[in-house]
């Protein structure tokens, strides 16, 4: 179905900004220099990071991450773990630092942006493992970095999001540590969908950026030869997880026409449900990573909204 009719007309120039490109049809490192390239669209970051490296606690190597610190740092608020996007398979802090540069210039907290391993070289576990140890160890730094310890959240956009949706399933699992909230954008969390056992049938969805070929190469990369025959599932395919209670108040904001936004809304259904607090926002118009043309009305609305819940969930008890 043609569905560029319905595109935010300020969004729709994205659509030739990001041509569509078939996953499996060339090397991943061919891919991966092609989306570098459309990367560089993005504006430089509002704050210079120090890359770190920090050891995993699952036995893997040493894991990169960058650490933007504003220059006023908000008294009793607390720190944001952050996850890039990039289809599991694509994608680099290093590439796309103005998303978590202004996350900790806007809220006035430390931001830690994880270098994770990616798929198909690394399947999963592997990059859930690289975002928990980067959890783990940001909750050992409050007194050296300067945070309140209690209030650590997670954020993440599409593949990022995903990772994020996961990571507080898995802290919440494996007993910490604990999360205040978690800031999902367009969060890839169904391995079905484009599948055939895909669960939804949106015929407006999913035409342009990433598409449903894509998303199958994505997450056939990242699950490698894990059979989802554990309880482990919901760590790999957050939609998966049989249960939701006991996670941390979610913020998702998606698109109607991106692939995820069923999804997204289902997900959302399905924690509030389990008794989690939802802040759920849907753009009309908006197609996957809309918010890449930043001066359009649209993503003026969808960064208002997202920097304030940032604020808001890393602010003081009350705040």
């Amino acid at each position: 179905m043609d569905t560029r009719h319905l595109v935010d007309r300020e969004i729709a120039p994205l659509i030739d900004l990001f041509p569509r490109v078939d996953l499996g049809s060339a090397p991943i490192a061919e891919i991966r220099v092609k989306a570098a390239e459309t990367y560089a669209i993005l504006p430089p970051p509002v704050i210079v990071p120090e890359e770190l490296y920090l050891p995993s606690v699952h036995g893997g190597p040493d894991i990169p991450v960058y650490l933007f610190r504003p220059d006023t740092i908000r008294a009793d608020a607390g720190a944001i773990l952050h996850i890039h996007g990039g289809g599991m398979v694509m994608g680099s802090v290093k590439q796309m630092q103005a998303g978590p540069a202004m996350l900790a210039a806007t809220a006035g907290v430390p931001v830690v942006s994880v270098e994770y391993r990616l798929a198909p070289e690394h399947p999963f576990p592997a990059p859930q493992q690289d975002c928990h140890s980067a959890l783990t160890w940001l909750a050992g730094q409050a007194e050296t970095i300067g945070f309140a310890a209690g209030k650590i959240i997670v954020a993440g956009e599409s593949a990022g999001g995903g990772l994020a949706a996961a990571l507080a399933i898995m802290a919440r699992d494996l007993g910490g540590p604990a999360l205040a909230g978690q800031l999902l954008t367009y969060p890839m969390l169904d391995h079905r969908t484009g599948s055939d056992a895909c669960p939804h049938a949106n015929p407006v969805t999913g035409e342009f950026i990433w598409t449903r070929a894509a998303n199958r190469f994505g997450w056939t990369a990242l699950q490698g030869d894990y059979t989802l025959d554990d309880d482990r599932r919901g760590w790999f395919s957050p939609s998966l997880a049989d249960d939701l209670s006991n996670l941390p108040p979610a913020y998702i904001a998606t698109g109607s026409l991106d692939l995820f936004f069923d999804e997204n809304l289902d997900y959302a259904r399905r924690l509030v449900a389990a008794g989690v607090s939802v802040d759920l926002h849907s753009y009309a118009g908006a197609i996957h990573a809309f918010n890449a043309i930043p001066d359009a009305a649209l993503s003026q609305r969808f960064n208002g909204g997202l920097l304030a819940a940032a604020a808001r969930m890393t602010g003081p008890a009350g705040g």
